[in-house]
């Protein structure tokens, strides 16, 4: 059997479908990949992967501007030349987006054979027709990205009907690009003479998507500095030749010897080179999956939008640090009105403390300071990518708001009944609950309303009903958005309740969502 999966994003996004990838292996599918033309070379970096089909999203776009038709016929094209290369059983499509759904769809309904489809879809008529409730989370995760309590890997698995995550492990690379690497760390050039009394090479990735949620240059110089006088360790700055000015920046003032690969490594040479450092430091980018995938002890630190519960690195025994303040995660689009201060909570001496301490003792532990909240990566019970902390904050109304969610949501997407869940033995502040009573009492009333409401429309379809009903409708999105905690719930029920077109359906989602949140309500009474 063959399967083909569909993943139009960017570079960090597409390693994290390797776990997808693994377990089509493991469940006796060949696998290939869809990407975009410009990440095409990513696939490379992973293992399982049968065949590669770049997009030319670039072209089909010169051609629309061109003609409509000329578009159309390069569409045509690169769905007849996938059927003709791997005619696949089964469609998996991981992305959202209405030119991924119409691809899945083609290749789904071609005519020459019947496939099944997992993941984003539509109906006949251009609507949403998701085939799981994962699906319609990622999308809603993805726009609100912060407030997931879901890894990118296990909603990618559970969007492609494969249950537990498998480990998340990258291509080992070839001698040819091992030997490259060796080349590119030769000892360096320091103060006119070669150091030679090197003890070990650090990665430095500085870069990442905006400047808010970069670590300062200032703390990755300080950390070079620490690093070599204290453990004789050379600092290797990566990033693309974009992000060279960065790494400019960090070397002004240096004194201590560096190698700087900063544009001047291809995916295949980064991997390599990741593969023989001690460990890498590193903001939320694609060289931290790379380093993941590849099995490199790894330092993340999430800062502004970024947050280590969605985005963070896919493997066990990783540590992820973040600024403990109470606006981190920020929402995106929103100026900070504090000069994003949460850059410089996390300090270089903590950084240096903790990457001595593993460094000494193969262990990660968290120094005695304030301003850091550190986690170590593993998984929960449930297979799970997750994270426990080692700072104390296991203890914060975060952390437990997250462990609820992780419970109650798993259950709710996996459609489960919650009508007789007990509340896990999780007890946020009064002051957290107290701000989030009061709205699930009311979203509680109000679906059991709706619920009574559907039953007397199915037996008597009264316009006038129907206005009401609908009012309350949109009442219960009013009611969720108006508070930041169930924001993903928000949006997941806008999604979902317009997914449907009979009144079946819709009871069938009033009461699965009178179940949900129920069930939240019972956790903080």
């Amino acid at each position: 059997m063959k399967a083909l999966v569909i993943n139009l994003t960017r570079f960090g996004d597409l390693l994290q479908t390797q776990p997808v990838i693994s377990g089509l292996k493991l469940a006796g599918y060949e696998p290939s990949i869809m990407c975009l033309d410009n990440f095409s070379g990513t696939t490379a970096l992973m293992r399982d992967v049968a065949s590669t089909f770049a997009l030319p999203g670039a072209s089909v776009l010169a051609a629309l501007d061109r003609d409509w038709r000329e578009a159309l016929l390069l569409f045509e094209s690169f769905c007849a030349e996938i059927e003709e290369q791997i005619d696949p059983d089964l469609i998996i499509n991981l992305t959202p987006s209405l030119p991924a759904r119409l691809l899945a769809m083609r290749l789904t309904r071609s005519g020459r054979k019947v496939r099944e489809l997992r993941g984003f879809a539509v109906d006949n008529f251009g609507f949403n027709a998701d085939t799981s409730p994962w699906a319609g989370f990622l999308q809603v995760a993805s726009a609100n990205r912060g407030a997931s309590p879901f890894n990118v890997v296990d909603l990618f698995s559970r969007v492609a009907g494969l249950g537990d995550t498998v480990p998340f492990k990258l291509a080992e690379p070839s001698i040819k690009m091992n030997a490259v690497a060796d080349e590119l760390l030769v000892p360096p050039i320091y103060e006119g003479a070669k150091v030679d009394a090197v003890q070990g090479y650090i990665g430095f990735q500085p870069g990442a998507s905006e400047d808010r949620r970069r670590w300062p240059v200032e703390h990755f110089r300080e950390l070079g500095n620490k690093l070599w006088n204290e453990l004789r360790k050379v600092p290797v700055l990566l990033g693309t030749e974009s992000e060279q000015d960065i790494g400019s920046r960090i070397l002004e003032g240096a004194t201590f010897p560096y190698i700087n690969l900063m544009g001047k490594t291809g995916l295949a040479e980064l991997s390599a080179v990741l593969g023989k450092l001690d460990l890498l430091v590193t903001n939320d980018t694609g060289t931290m999956h790379l380093a993941a995938g590849r099995g490199v002890p790894v330092v993340a630190i999430f800062l502004a939008t970024a947050q280590p519960w969605d985005t963070g690195p896919a493997a066990e025994n990783l540590f992820c640090l973040e600024p403990d303040v109470d606006c981190h995660p920020c929402s995106f689009g929103v100026p900070c009105p504090s000069d994003n201060m949460c850059r410089h909570e996390v300090s270089e001496a903590y950084v240096f403390d903790a990457v001595a301490h593993f460094l000494t003792t193969g262990e990660w532990d968290s120094p005695q300071e304030t301003g850091t909240r550190a986690y170590l990566t593993g998984r929960d019970d449930q297979g799970f990518m997750a994270l426990t902390s080692l700072s104390g904050h296991d203890s914060s109304d975060r952390y437990k708001w997250i462990k609820i969610q992780r419970d109650l949501y798993r259950r709710f997407l996996d459609e489960e009944d919650l009508s007789a869940l007990k509340p896990a033995d999780i007890v946020p502040s009064s002051e957290f609950r107290s701000k989030l009573i009061p709205p699930l009492a009311e979203a509680r009333d109000l679906l059991f309303l709706l619920t009574k409401q559907s039953m007397l429309l199915q037996a008597n379809p009264i316009e006038s009903m129907k206005v009401k009903f609908l009012a309350n409708f949109q009442k219960i999105h009013d009611i969720f958005s108006s508070n930041p905690e169930l924001v993903v719930l928000s949006s997941l029920w806008y999604f979902e309740s317009r997914a449907h077109d009979s009144m079946d359906g819709l009871a069938l989602l009033l009461e699965r969502y009178r179940g949900l949140v129920s069930a939240l309500y019972s956790s903080f009474e």
